[in-house]
């Protein structure tokens, strides 16, 4: 048995799946050119679904991937820019609409997650700028009737040298939208770049700044209502019955309604809406989920993982190994489930009527969300106008298999008869599920006489991210989910002999991916693992994985840039060490080493963290070095502060008082390495999360002897004696 492939995960994508509702997905990547309308000459004209130029000189880039947080509203538009020698300075971007020419070349839906924007749309947006170019050329020369060879293109201004004559593109864009787009057209090499891979500003920092950004929570429209909803404080739970007359009496309270996800408090405006809420009195039938806890589920996991699971991986021959190694060493790691906890909370504005239906909200799920919403209202999809506003932070939340906040809010709007938009608070955020599953992990390692690891076993006990959802069909293949192995089943390690097995129990607790996914439990596990395979073997943490990593030399270069930065061996302050830690994910390679100190009382301090990172060519470095240090700071939350814990069934977790995030005073100094690289683009969101815990608990075995093997990282079991 094994893990899908990258190819057959794209492959399978590309031929077939379904979203709720009954649309079926137009798995292709669509045509370059999309039909052209007629246009106001007042408006922007569409010299293809990607590129619209006003008279005013200004390119709107049309972007189908969600913007939230990660820079892709810069680096987008800056390949269309480069190839359209387009003046950066008027360059402008907004949210595409739902539709078929704006799906993702990978997987056929409109969607923005793993990791996968700039490579996917590396080629197809430079090929949309060098389209547009060629028709401004074109229109200019036939304009001055001349050889459009005579001309070029070069800051916003076709040229043409011989006679000096220049056109701004406005003046020339709606006489190039009535040509006919070229079906083949001549990309720059790359040495001709000015704008990719240098930094640039990023186009959405001064809306963000002023004020004038949109957000699903800025969203206002004529005659709107604001909602809460009361949920089960029991996954899987039901109303049993309510009243609302309490509510109904808190001043701008208009409606208490049920809905299938529970009691919605409809108002004038958000503080009515929650403090009536707060006055429900409902009973629920709570179901089997009441009878869910940590330590029942922990007992269980521990339980599971003393047996072999469902076979991911096998090489060589393990158990022979193991017995015939001159020294073996076992043990376990564990992470709680965790929350996405965005900034922004989730939200949606929904404008229902009888043959149509508006949507805003801030999605990283377009299809599905839209797909999901028509079936609700009980219309066509094409009868569902969805608009992506800006994303206060996603990290996968807002691409919920179920479609859920976005579904919700439709049926509030439903019974609601008025636009309405939902809002959830931060403790509906916090104990409202979709969390990061909990894992139990159980290692045996054997090693020969001098050291060296011949033997790995890796059983993993955890929830299915993918199992009950769309992307079953896709995601688990004989019986292994591929996103609960992913970072174990393909570590790149150099061991002859290895075996890495799943159970995957089930519960109500609701799971889906989180930034970095299963890399996010599989990075801490087999990177802190990997340490103890070192000590017990003599080595030196690093020069280990160096002899491992032999045969990948990309990884091998980021460690060994890393390392050289930390200054790896160096003096250090008094009561400091350094641990490492590298992984591979989203098919990029990074490698991190913390500088740490453990105080008397257990506290752990983080000083410095040094990432370097092979992620191909990069469009804009400066995003590629905020998206490391943001995964680094996400990443150190898990490590040392967050866990998602229940007790009869109930979260018991609230606020940022109880599920804290680093704070700014408590980030360490991090530097950003980034490999000069030639090969395609990969992703950067993700891959800067999952080495953070390894390096730091690591640098704790350094500095104290004591090992890390559960998250998050608590003071007491460091303390002094």
């Amino acid at each position: 048995m094994s893990v899908p492939t990258k190819m057959e995960r794209r492959d399978f994508l590309k031929t077939g799946a379904a979203i709720s509702g009954g649309l079926l997905l137009n798995l292709y990547v669509p045509d370059w050119a999309p039909a052209r309308a007629t246009q106001s000459a007042s408006q922007p004209v569409a010299l293809n679904a990607f590129v619209h130029i006003g008279s005013d000189d200004l390119v709107t880039v049309i972007s189908n991937h969600s913007e939230m947080g990660q820079g892709i509203y810069t680096s987008l538009p800056m390949l269309i820019a480069e190839e359209l020698e387009a003046d950066w300075s008027k360059i402008r971007v907004q949210p595409a609409p739902v539709a078929a020419v704006y799906n993702h070349t990978v997987y056929g839906i409109q969607m923005t997650g793993g990791s996968t924007t700039t490579n996917s749309e590396y080629d197809r947006f430079r090929k949309m700028g060098a389209m547009a170019r060629v028709m401004l050329i074109s229109a200019a020369a036939q304009s001055w009737g001349v050889d459009a060879q005579s001309c070029r293109a070069e800051k916003g201004f076709v040229v043409h040298a011989a006679s000096g004559r220049r056109a701004s593109f406005g003046s020339l864009a709606e006489a190039a939208a009535k040509l006919e787009p070229p079906k083949d057209v001549a990309l720059k090499d790359p040495k001709d770049f000015t704008i990719i891979g240098k930094s640039m500003q990023r186009l959405d920092t001064p809306s963000k700044t002023n004020g004038t950004a949109q957000f699903g929570l800025d969203v206002y429209i004529p005659g709107m209502l604001t909602a809460v909803v009361a949920r089960s404080p029991v996954f899987g739970g039901k109303v049993s019955s309510f009243n609302g007359d309490k509510a109904k009496a808190v001043p701008g309270v208009v409606n208490v309604l049920e809905v299938p996800s529970g009691i919605a408090v409809i108002a004038n405006g958000f503080w009515p809406a929650k403090l009536g809420r707060e006055k429900l009195d409902i009973v629920w039938d709570e179901g089997p989920g009441g009878e869910l806890s940590t330590v029942g589920m922990r007992e269980q996991y521990a339980a599971l993982s003393k047996n072999p699971g469902t076979v991911a991986r096998k090489v060589g021959d393990p158990a022979t190994a193991l017995a015939g190694a001159a020294k073996t060493i076992t043990a376990e790691y564990e992470v709680p489930y965790l929350s996405h906890s965005m900034m922004e909370p989730l939200n949606t504005v929904v404008d229902l009527h009888d043959d149509h239906c508006e949507i805003w909200t801030g999605t990283q799920f377009q299809t599905g969300d839209r797909a999901a919403a028509a079936g609700v209202a009980g219309l066509k999809p094409e009868q569902v106008e969805l608009h992506t506003t800006l994303l206060g932070g996603g990290f996968g939340r807002r691409a919920n298999p179920a479609s859920d906040f976005v579904t919700e809010a439709v049926h509030v709007a439903k019974v609601a008869k008025a636009p309405v938009k939902v809002v959830w608070t931060r403790e509906d955020d916090i104990r409202g599920g979709w969390y990061r599953p909990m894992w139990y992990d159980h290692f045996a390692a054997g090693l020969d006489a001098n050291g060296n690891p011949v033997a790995w076993t890796h059983t993993i006990v955890g929830q299915s991210i993918f199992d009950g959802t769309m992307f079953a069909g896709f995601g688990i293949k004989d019986g292994v989910d591929a996103a609960s192995v992913e970072g174990a089943a393909d570590i790149i390690y150099g061991i002859p002999n290895i075996q890495v097995d799943l159970h995957s129990p089930k519960n109500e607790v609701p799971v889906q991916w989180w930034r970095s996914v299963g890399h996010s439990h599989t990075g801490f596990s087999v990177e802190a693992f990997l340490d103890e395979v070192a000590h017990a073997g003599g080595k030196d943490p690093y020069q280990l994985r160096r002899a491992l990593l032999a045969n990948q030399p990309r990884m091998l270069a980021v460690l060994d840039l890393a390392v050289e930065k930390a200054h790896w061996g160096g003096p250090l302050p008094q009561g400091h060490a350094r641990g490492v830690a590298t992984h591979f994910s989203f098919d990029s390679y990074v490698a991190q080493v913390a500088e740490v100190s453990v105080e008397k009382d257990g506290r752990v301090r983080v000083h410095r963290i040094v990432a370097a990172v092979d992620c191909g060519r990069t469009v804009n470095p400066d995003t590629v070095k905020a998206q490391l240090e943001g995964g680094i700071v996400f990443g150190l939350t898990a490590a040392l502060k967050t866990e998602i814990t229940l007790d009869k069934g109930r979260v018991q977790q609230r606020n940022f008082n109880d599920y804290p995030m680093v704070r700014m005073f408590e980030s360490p100094q991090i530097e950003v390495y980034i490999v000069p690289s030639t090969e395609k683009p990969t992703g950067v969101g993700e891959p800067g999360v999952p080495p953070v815990a390894p390096a730091v608990a690591n640098a704790i075995f350094a500095a104290t002897g004591k090992r890390v093997r559960r998250l998050p990282i608590k003071s007491e079991d460091l303390r002094s004696a």
